[in-house]
């Protein structure tokens, strides 16, 4: 159990956040989120798959980078898996990568829809 958090508490917060859920993205959506040291893009390429640039890819190096997404976390063993990003939690990447508590996101539709 992470410290600080007990499991009902989290549960039940994570009815209420702002969040992007990987289903409701679709092949070419951009994905920008702001976290308390960064910014990056997040190309949605194909299920569970996506290319990064930003933030730590940026400064090793790496970006554009293609990497899944494990989910979002409290910042210890829970994630939720459904998650691409949610507000106040942390993003992990597939490399085990994790970000700083995500402070905005923004969705730009391939399709044009918002």
């Amino acid at each position: 159990m992470e410290t600080g958090h007990s499991l009902e508490k989290i549960v039940e917060g994570s009815f209420n956040l702002k969040q992007v859920r990987k289903a409701d993205l679709e092949f070419g959506d951009l994905v920008l989120i702001t976290t308390r040291n960064s910014v990056y893009s997040v190309y949605v390429l194909d299920t569970d798959l996506y290319l990064i640039s930003g933030g730590w890819f940026d400064r090793k190096g790496l970006s554009p980078i293609k990497v899944d997404i494990s989910g979002c976390t409290w910042g210890g063993n829970i994630i939720k898996v459904d998650t691409l990003a949610a507000c106040g939690l942390r993003l992990e990447f597939g490399n085990r990568v994790l970000t700083t508590a995500i402070q905005k996101v923004s969705i730009l539709r391939a399709s044009g829809k918002n």
